[in-house]
């Protein structure tokens, strides 16, 4: 079981790198590697674990150019299918808990080619 969840997480990446396209300099693995400790609270609720904060500081720091926050975007979508049980509602909420303004809603329906 632990081995498929491996190939998943390997497929996902690798289907994020060629959706960030060559003008993106975040990669998807990034983004899947600083939300990855976001994935309990976006489940379950409760506390934000502060290292989901921080992971979603780095990359907002990271995505400096329109490239970067649309390949962020799709990498988030792409990876939102690869996990069950994710309430969007908590999801959407996260950069603001975290103090942190980005310019997409956390959406399965956002279009990221409008993300600027």
């Amino acid at each position: 079981m632990g081995g498929y969840r491996v190939v998943k997480l390997a497929c996902v990446l690798v289907i994020c790198m060629v959706v960030a396209g060559v003008d993106a300099a975040i990669s998807c693995g990034q983004v899947a590697s600083g939300l990855t400790p976001c994935l309990p609270y976006v489940r379950k609720g409760g506390a934000v674990p502060p290292a989901c904060c921080s992971g979603i500081k780095a990359l907002n720091s990271a995505a400096k150019t329109t490239a970067d926050r649309q390949a962020a975007c799709a990498c988030l979508k792409t990876l939102s299918k690869s996990y069950t049980g994710i309430d969007f509602g908590l999801a959407s909420g996260l950069p603001g808990k975290c103090g942190v303004s980005i310019p997409f809603k956390i959406s399965p329906s956002t279009d990221c080619s409008k993300v600027t």
